[in-house]
């Protein structure tokens, strides 16, 4: 149970540094790399947070907030994997050529 604490713990706090490093960064190509890593954290700690729940109650209404988040959860994390593959491979393209 405690491990499930530190990752939502972990994946919040990096989800709030990749919001704030979109704010610092001009480069589009660099914001839309640092939303996908906010996206893949954000769905990391609904599943943590989710687990960590259900785990510590063992009720159904947990067990059915912790399967509406999951619905939620697994898309942001697949979309966001998704992303950042295709946003480093972009990079990786446009900064070879120099």
């Amino acid at each position: 149970m405690f491990i499930f604490a530190v990752i939502t713990v972990t994946a919040f706090v990096l989800w709030i540094y990749y919001k704030v490093a979109i704010l610092n960064t001009k480069d589009g190509l660099k914001q839309a790399y640092f939303n996908a890593k906010s996206r893949i954290c954000l769905g990391s700690f609904l599943v943590a947070f989710t687990i960590n729940q259900y785990i510590y109650y063992e009720t159904r209404i947990s067990l059915f907030v912790g399967i509406v988040f999951l619905v939620f959860a697994i898309p942001l994390i697949s979309r966001g994997i998704k992303e950042v593959k295709h946003y480093k491979s972009e990079w990786k393209r446009l900064n070879m050529s120099k």
